[in-house]
């Protein structure tokens, strides 16, 4: 895994000692000698991970770290920090500044690339979250998405030892319900069960703890869920399997409280930002395909989906039929009741549209007053009769407004049935002739296009 990263150190040996080693493992490296010089760099280079000294002249690493998590430009990327400092207090300094882990001095070298290689993977996963949301119909309009958002969390605590689960539970965030757990199966169950965060205990020898996490990693329900380890603090090979099989971080016995929380509100952090890329995500693919004032799916999704059942009707798949409804005199009770009134009608209407439809039957407003209904595995018999049905209900009972007035409505459908070999052009063109004869003949009627193929 190759990626940029920027190495910051005000001791000139430090940064050419780190540079050449991250240069071994093929990383791209820019480098800093000050804080002040880091935020312009990170800024500009948007490397991948930086590793940040936290003994530095001026600006340390501390208020350094601080400052680029705060710039929106910057909040993304990882930060490392790299110290000769190992107490308790300094690492909970670092992790509420916003550091995503610690490196001790002497580094070394398998325990960094190790981190790095971790940080990296969930630094990719974000930033094509983070792309895909930006390009998607909700980029602008959902607003800002933030990773602070102080809202209530799931966390699963595994352990054999009871009195460790209650030590690892009592540091957890005052809001976080917490789940208790001894047995490595029940911890699957309980992950699956929409957990925000997971605690494993390694080091007990009751159970393979690493076997648990690779099987959370393995599961497409648990994959995303972040994982806080804990570790015997000589075996570093442990260390360096879990980060390796996608543990999000890892902390060392005799486990410090304080130490605990932070390592476990940066990591809900994290997810919550992740949960809003997704869902921002999929809000903009649901607005791609939706009509914004019906609910319905819209027309460039109904052609997409007709087209599929087209395709598999053509090479010996189920029949599939069309119908292409209009409200008659749409125009007048716009003009008569108004434009929201006009709405109402329009959203009523395909509420009454898909009550009276089978459950893989597609409905769509294809444009003003108009709407369109696939029926996959339907034949023009059932296509006629699931359009009198329609019609029906819509001319058995006015359209009631918010004042109480009844807005009398009815709807000419046209059907056809699709040919094999046929173009969707055409399939739309013979049920639209359809439509118009049902219209021309009076309105408030069904009528068939000619099945007999051209």
């Amino acid at each position: 895994m190759s990626a940029r990263i920027l190495v910051v150190d005000d001791q000139a040996a430090n940064v050419r000692l780190l540079e050449a080693r991250l240069q071994a493992e093929y990383f791209d490296v820019c480098t800093a000698t000050n804080g002040a010089d880091a935020l312009v760099v990170a800024k500009a280079e948007q490397p991948d991970l930086i590793l940040l000294d936290v003994m530095m002249p001026g600006m340390d690493g501390y208020e350094t770290c601080s400052r680029i998590k705060d710039d929106p430009a910057t909040r993304h990327i990882p930060v490392v920090m790299v110290t000769a400092l190992d107490q308790r207090e300094d690492r909970i300094r670092g992790l509420e500044a916003g550091a995503d882990d610690f490196l001790t001095k002497p580094i070394d070298d398998v325990a960094m690339f190790a981190r790095v290689r971790s940080l990296l993977r969930l630094k990719e996963v974000l930033d094509e979250l983070r792309f895909r949301e930006s390009n998607s119909a909700m980029s602008g309009i959902a607003g800002d998405v933030h990773d602070d958002v102080d809202v209530p969390a799931r966390v699963v605590v595994v352990s054999a030892d009871p009195r460790a689960t209650r030590r690892f539970a009592a540091a957890m965030p005052s809001k976080a319900e917490i789940v208790e757990v001894h047995d490595p199966a029940e911890a699957v169950v309980s992950a699956r069960n929409n957990a925000d965060l997971l605690v494993v205990d390694l080091t007990s020898p009751d159970y393979d703890g690493l076997r648990l996490c690779a099987r959370i990693r393995s599961d497409a329900a648990t994959r995303q869920l972040p994982i806080l380890a804990v570790v015997r603090p000589a075996d570093v090979q442990q260390a360096v399997r879990a980060l390796d099989l996608g543990v999000n971080d890892i902390i060392q016995r005799p486990v410090d409280a304080g130490e605990l929380a932070a390592r476990s509100r940066t990591q809900l952090r994290r997810k919550r930002y992740a949960d809003q890329l997704r869902s921002h995500l999929d809000e903009g693919m649901e607005m791609a395909v939706t009509d914004a004032l019906t609910g319905l799916h819209n027309r460039r999704y109904i052609s997409s989906r007709l087209r599929q059942a087209m395709d598999s009707a053509s090479n010996g798949g189920a029949p599939v039929s069309l119908l292409l409804a209009d409200i008659d005199h749409f125009k007048h009770i716009n003009d008569t009741y108004g434009h929201d009134a006009g709405d109402r009608v329009l959203r009523d209407f395909s509420s009454r549209l898909l009550t009276g439809l089978r459950a893989l039957d597609l409905a769509a407003r294809y444009g003003g007053e108009e709407f369109v209904v696939v029926m996959p595995g339907a034949g023009l018999a059932e296509a006629r009769i699931a359009a009198e049905r329609l019609r029906s209900s819509i001319d058995g009972a006015s359209f009631d407004l918010p004042d109480g007035t009844g807005v009398p409505v009815t709807v000419s459908i046209g059907i056809a049935q699709a040919h094999r070999g046929e173009a969707l052009d055409a399939l739309l063109r013979r049920a639209d002739e359809a439509l118009y004869a049902a219209k021309n003949a009076g309105r408030n009627q069904v009528q068939a296009a000619d099945n007999a193929a051209a």
